[in-house]
């Protein structure tokens, strides 16, 4: 479980347009999705969570805020969204990456944290100085 920072989320909200469709990529406990909400109100949020417990956690947490599914990041249609969020590990970048590739429309963003895809070289890195070391690796699609 990988907690994004207070930073990853201002950096994001300044980033993402007006009204965007935001989807986080195994969101946890939720609290990203829930510090996004309180900075940028206008945005329709959603996470997906494989992990029960932190699904559970996160619906109650954000309390009808965003749309939390339970259920596999691979099974999600990623069409449906301008912003795509991900704090996984190295191992699904390379799989994410052609996922992103097949589904997410042009202008949309993908953003990884601190995660690399392998052989993909962002348009945007933005250095969080936070106590994880963390970076944004951003694509526009």
């Amino acid at each position: 479980l990988y907690l994004s920072s207070q930073r990853a989320v201002e950096a994001v909200a300044g980033r993402v347009p007006a009204q965007a469709r935001v989807l986080d990529l195994g969101c946890g406990l939720g609290g990203w999705l829930a510090s996004l909400k309180t900075r940028r109100p206008d945005l329709v949020l959603a996470g997906v969570e494989v992990a029960p417990l932190n699904w559970l956690a996160s619906r109650l947490r954000l309390n009808g805020k965003a749309a939390i599914r339970l259920g596999s990041l691979w099974e999600e249609d990623l069409s449906d969204y301008d912003v795509v969020y991900a704090y996984l590990s190295p191992a699904p970048m390379a799989e994410l990456w052609r996922k992103v590739e097949r589904e997410m429309r042009p202008g949309s963003l993908f953003i990884s944290n601190t995660f690399a895809v392998p052989g993909i070289e962002p348009d945007e890195t933005v250095e969080l100085k936070d106590l994880s070391h963390a970076r944004l690796l951003i694509w526009r699609r």
